[in-house]
């Protein structure tokens, strides 16, 4: 039986592509869960959402222009930020509106872009990832860009940490409000640069946002929120893999549902405890 269980969980690893599927997902994974504990303390779930949406017409005309896609993307990326950034600060409308708006019509402008040029690419593989097809030069691309943003959120934590939990106290103690803010964007556009070829534009913010959520309900610790941010991306990343593998289904959708299963079962582990704890109130020893 144990033979068995070891057989169904280690078959899926004997063939070199879903060898690189593993690896690209381990990294993406990976730096997909620090960032989104960043995210979820910033409220910024909508924004990697509109960030991961506006890349479309980036990857069109990065083709067009025959430079690389992820360059592209990422140029994409960063103008939707910069402008739903500008935009909020010379408008009276709220960001969440903003947002909405700007990520919804750049979206609609890449499939414009994408259904009126002859292209190489497929938009399925675009909005929904291709980690099975994922090349060795995509890999490569995906681990350095990968390991830059890593790097980056372990030399900034303290600056970052600040910032999106009180932005007002970091501007007091002197910190850049404006360069932070702008820097975390740019991170943002590099993670979902790294992650479309895994999960897609679609997919990439529940990668984004899921295992900070989960770690949040369960710890209110930043240090153990990564800890367990990390774990569930993780895990959820190999696990899903293997199931797609088994299922002959979509790997990212695989992943990702794997993840809100996680969500769900963390949260109720959280009501459990609350319950219990209810019912059983600590005891108060009275010294006399």
């Amino acid at each position: 039986m144990i033979a068995d269980w070891i057989a169904w969980l280690t078959e899926p690893f004997h063939y070199p592509f879903m060898q690189r599927a593993v690896i690209a997902a381990l990294v993406t994974a990976t730096v997909c869960s620090l960032l989104s504990c960043y995210l979820v303390l910033k409220g910024w779930s909508l924004m990697g959402d509109a960030i991961s949406h506006a890349v479309l017409p980036g990857i069109v005309l990065a083709y067009l222009l025959g430079i690389p896609l992820a360059i592209g993307a990422f140029l994409s990326g960063l103008f939707c930020a910069v402008l739903t950034g500008y935009l909020r600060q010379h408008s009276v409308l709220k960001e969440d509106t903003l947002m909405g708006i700007v990520f919804s019509g750049m979206f609609a402008f890449g499939i414009v872009l994408f259904t009126a040029i002859d292209t190489e690419q497929h938009l399925s593989h675009i909005l929904f990832g291709n980690i099975l097809g994922i090349t060795h030069t995509e890999l490569i691309q995906s681990i350095v860009i990968a390991l830059f943003t890593m790097g980056i959120l372990l030399i900034k934590q303290r600056d970052l940490l600040a910032y999106c939990f009180d932005p007002l106290h970091a501007n007091v103690i002197g910190l850049p409000i404006r360069v932070l803010y702008y820097g975390l964007l740019s991170l943002l556009s590099l993670t979902i640069v790294a992650s479309i070829q895994v999960t897609g534009v679609i997919l990439v913010v529940a990668m984004l946002i899921s295992p900070g959520m989960t770690a949040l309900i369960l710890t209110k610790r930043f240090n153990i929120m990564l800890c367990l941010a990390l774990s569930v991306s993780l895990i959820s990343s190999l696990f899903g893999i293997i199931v797609s593998y088994h299922l002959d289904a979509s790997t990212s959708s695989c992943i990702v549902l794997v993840q809100a299963c996680l969500f769900i079962i963390s949260c109720c582990y959280k009501k459990m405890n609350q319950v219990i704890s209810i019912l059983n109130p600590p005891k108060i020893n009275e010294q006399i």
